[in-house]
């Protein structure tokens, strides 16, 4: 390795050493009786997520589409130690079901302090052929329902002295082929989020906003989607979820997991031409 890139690498690792150094500590009791709304739960990050907050015991509510397997993981997380966990199904492509899982978390829970916004909606891992209507309908579930759950919510979020939480990508920072539609949703999540933080710090809110960045993360939909196509390595989402869980609950603007991640989104604006090389050298693709 040539010395100009060791010198970057090392400090990119000093960087990354001093932010954690200074860092809120987390305090899990903090967490217990907290009333958590968290979507996207019934499967990988989301589901985990849910356990963590289980197991700190904290009130959950938690949502998706699929209302039998959102009974098992309510089950679950009882049986982890949550003082109460319930659930709701909910279709965040449908206009009045975002506003409609606020409401029942503040009337179940009496308020919320922790509104973890995590879900996603289905896209093919493909070259992008044209289909503006599921760009469209993408949009739809992956970033104006987390903006209409995050105003539903907002008030009850100033009262508590509440945090939200908004689960991004690194491909929100970093484009990357096959997933045009979904990475242009977390682009727009990290811009209008990103901007809220901003006017709700001037505004002096008590409302914190916390965007984490995520890599690959081994959860069983994305690893069907990459497996044979990329040799990136994925993370395990247990962990992915807990760095989240932190993140929120010490109120941190941003996290990146895993960490190098912070160092690969800035390589885009530092080095455009490696970053393009890297990129399109990661995957198995013959035209």
């Amino acid at each position: 390795m040539r010395t100009p890139a060791k010198i970057i690498l090392g400090s990119l690792f000093v960087a990354y050493l001093a932010v954690k150094w200074t860092a809120p500590s987390f305090n899990a009791e903090s967490l217990r009786g907290a009333r958590v709304l968290v979507t996207g739960a019934s499967t990988g990050i989301g589901e985990q997520m849910a356990y963590h907050y289980a197991s700190f015991g904290a009130q959950i509510v938690i949502t998706a589409r699929r209302e039998k397997v959102l009974q098992q993981v309510a089950e679950k997380c009882l049986s982890l130690g949550a003082q109460r966990a319930l659930y709701i199904a909910a279709d965040m492509g449908n206009e009045s079901d975002p506003d409609k899982v606020i409401d029942f978390a503040l009337e179940k829970l009496g308020g919320l302090d922790y509104v973890v916004l995590n879900h996603i909606g289905p896209s093919p891992f493909s070259m992008w052929e044209g289909d503006v209507e599921h760009t469209r309908w993408l949009m739809k579930v992956n970033f104006f329902s987390y903006i209409q759950m995050a105003w539903k919510a907002m008030a009850s979020l100033e009262q508590n002295k509440g945090s939200l939480v908004i689960v991004s990508s690194l491909l929100g920072k970093m484009p990357s082929p096959f997933v045009a539609p979904y990475s242009s949703t977390k682009f727009a999540l990290n811009g209008f989020f990103g901007a809220l933080r901003h006017e709700l710090a001037m505004k002096k809110s008590n409302v914190s906003i916390s965007i984490c960045t995520l890599g690959l993360i081994d959860t069983e939909s994305a690893m069907e989607k990459v497996r044979d196509v990329t040799n990136v390595p994925a993370y395990p989402a247990t962990d992915a979820a807990l760095n989240i869980i932190m993140t929120g609950a010490t109120r941190q603007h941003e996290l990146f997991y895993p960490w190098f991640t912070h160092g690969l989104a800035l390589t885009e604006d530092w080095f455009p031409s490696l970053t393009d090389y890297f990129v399109q050298n990661s995957y198995n693709y013959s035209p």
